[in-house]
């Protein structure tokens, strides 16, 4: 039974592109009049499987040929995804108020162009968001400055991680916290990278995520270190008057299925129990995925700081998400442990 799910899956998504290939074809087919679609169909074909080679394949490549087809492949996921659900749109549209070829396709790419360039331009608008969370016990007020899924690499690099020290800075923290994926590749896995953080003259400590294990964790775990950055695993320290718990990347218990964590191994509920927090003194965890909620709350766990959705990051996709993750984004409270 555990194995029919990812096939499902599997199936749905090949079944996503295969129709997709059908109505890009022939729509497109019929804007500029061709009478043959074969090329089309093999256009459609190959580019999917461009996209997830050069993903998968290109994620630690550090040369510039290398770098530049990650970066066109990434893009052209997007570009894909767009371009089917503007031409779904606008089929809709032709189905209530038919249009010409001309106009039909005007429309359609003009979207996906739109849409594309405002996401590309978006995704450098960084900004954060101020939340008080109410914590029982706590003396004095603390304000954490909570950075995740920075992903250095191919579009990411030195400048971007400074502004965000900037922006940190600007907003005086007490105390700083990375919970993974700092790093996304290798392209720019280096000192150079992280030398904004030794701006920071407040505590910073880091856990683990899913992509600096695919990028080389020990690697960029030394270097964190060597910057000055705290790193945790599995642990409890004192940090003022919080207890701060941290967890390398791992499922939530024995039968849970994570996509991205190991399905053998480490859970948080067993090293969470083998941990000695103090329940009545306040505690934040720090955990890459928000998952294992129940095992936080049952050890006292205040606060639990996680990232790794992105909220869904492409639309639909964040409704898809909320479906996959029960907490995607935002302060969700369970039995007061936020």
């Amino acid at each position: 039974m555990k194995n029919i799910t990812p096939m499902i899956m599997t199936l749905v998504f090949l079944a996503i592109l295969v129709g997709s290939n059908i109505f890009l074809s022939r729509r497109i087919g019929w804007i500029f009049s061709m009478e043959h679609l074969s090329v089309l169909h093999v256009l459609f074909a190959v580019i999917p499987v461009f996209m997830i080679a050069g993903l998968i394949g290109l994620s630690n490549v550090t040369g510039t040929v290398g770098h530049l087809l990650y970066g066109l492949a990434a893009v052209l996921t997007g570009v894909m995804l767009y371009l089917v659900l503007s031409f779904l749109l606008f089929e809709v549209v032709h189905l209530v108020y038919p249009l010409g070829r001309t106009l039909y396709g005007v429309l359609a790419f003009s979207m996906t162009a739109a849409v594309v360039v405002y996401g590309l331009i978006n995704a450098g608008n960084t900004r954060f968001n101020q939340v008080e969370v109410p914590v029982e016990g706590l003396e004095e007020e603390v304000k954490i400055m909570h950075l995740s899924d920075i992903h250095i690499g191919h579009f990411r690099g030195k400048d971007f991680l400074q502004k965000l020290v900037d922006l940190s800075v600007d907003s005086s923290p007490d105390l700083v916290v990375i919970t993974g994926d700092l790093f996304d590749g290798r392209y720019n896995l280096s000192m150079e990278s992280l030398e904004p953080l030794r701006q920071f003259t407040v505590p910073i400590y880091f856990v683990e995520g899913n992509h600096d294990g695919y990028t080389g964790v020990e690697r960029i775990k030394a270097m964190l270190r060597e910057t000055g950055v705290r790193v945790l695993e599995n642990e409890v320290v004192m940090q003022g008057g919080l207890q701060l718990v941290g967890l390398d990347h791992m499922r939530a218990d024995e039968d849970a299925r994570a996509m991205h964590a190991m399905q053998e191994g480490a859970t948080i509920k067993g090293v969470l129990q083998s941990l000695r927090i103090d329940t009545v003194k306040p505690s934040v965890l720090l955990h890459h995925s928000p998952d294992g909620i129940e095992y936080a709350h049952a050890q006292g766990i205040d606060l639990y700081l996680a990232g790794h959705t992105h909220a869904g990051q492409l639309f639909p996709v964040n409704y898809i998400h909320e479906l996959l993750f029960k907490y995607n984004k935002g302060l969700s409270d369970y039995h007061e442990t936020r």
